[in-house]
């Protein structure tokens, strides 16, 4: 039954990625607004939702490990496994993606995150920081998007008429959203039962086998937006994750209980996480496309630092 969730649930994720795409530009076309700032919010937030659910859960049951493995795990195999996989098959050109302020946000979570961890733990004055930062950051996207269209509106007077309608895009963002947390938590269940028969610890189990699991969901959405060439989409969507990630699950789970920081994370795994959002900086900042030698030498980082952990 294990290995069956483990194939269910895995193309369950695909279904429904390519769905939340579809919807997602659907939806940017309809009110006239970057695709960029719909897979910031609306994408990443339904993206992030496994990790949210999985990481209250973990601390509600005195997992700490496995909750902060989980978050940590899935921002470092946002970077490297979500963007390097999609690269390597399809290539992501980011000359259209204006990410810049955004990319600063995310890098900017994670130095906060870093110094509250190394604090030893994340209180309840943690996690209301955290979530006003994310406030603050989602107010900007908002106000972004407001001036997106209005500048839209003011050189076209109407909103483009599209092959697809409301009930259509509603329907692709709710399969996308729901799809994505319920094929995650069916390969997540399956992976963690077969890892802890096998003996396997709970902070590493956090860090590869949960992470990966619950970054499934931003994979299969970056992976149909390389396909289907929206760029804007899929590194959007690792960027948001990545902050809803650090200021809202752990805010939100912070607010719950204490989560204490072991100090394996305080000695190696933060500082992976911190390296590998640095590593976006030239594609990003100076536009270098993310092609598949890029995509490849991001997988193969991701790869030795799983097999660090398990050695």
């Amino acid at each position: 039954m294990d290995f069956l969730y483990v194939i269910g649930g895995f193309v369950i994720l695909l279904i429904a990625g390519d769905a939340l795409v579809r919807g997602a530009v659907g939806l940017s076309l309809k009110l006239g607004i970057p695709a960029l700032i719909v897979s910031l919010t609306i994408v990443a937030f339904g993206t992030s939702a496994p990790e949210l659910l999985i990481s209250i859960k973990a601390a509600l049951d005195n997992a700490a490990g496995l909750a902060m493995g989980n978050i940590v795990g899935s921002n470092i195999a946002n970077i490297l496994l979500v963007l390097g996989l999609p690269a390597l098959l399809f290539g992501i050109s980011t000359q259209d993606a204006s990410c810049k302020q955004n990319y600063m946000y995310m890098i900017l979570a994670s130095v906060v995150f870093v110094v509250m961890g190394l604090l030893g733990s994340f209180t309840l004055l943690n996690g209301v920081l955290m979530l006003l930062m994310l406030a603050v950051i989602l107010l900007q996207a908002y106000r972004h998007a407001s001036q997106s269209r209005a500048t839209f509106l003011a050189t076209t007077d109407e909103i483009p008429q599209t092959d697809g309608v409301w009930w259509k895009i509603i329907i692709m963002l709710a399969v996308g959203v729901i799809g994505l947390p319920l094929g995650a938590n069916l390969l997540v269940e399956g992976a963690v039962n077969i890892a802890q028969r096998a003996g396997i610890d709970e902070a590493v189990i956090g860090l590869t086998m949960v992470a990966i699991g619950t970054s499934l969901p931003e994979l299969a959405t970056t992976v149909m937006a390389a396909y289907r060439k929206e760029a804007d989409v899929a590194i959007g969507n690792a960027i948001g994750s990545n902050i809803f990630n650090l200021l809202g699950v752990v805010g939100v789970t912070s607010l719950i209980t204490t989560l204490p920081v072991s100090p394996t994370f305080i000695s190696f795994d933060f500082w992976v996480m911190l390296a590998s959002s640095l590593a976006l900086f030239p594609f990003i900042w100076f536009k270098f496309n993310l092609g598949k030698f890029w995509g490849a030498l991001f997988l193969a980082v991701y790869v030795a630092y799983i097999w660090m952990l398990f050695v």
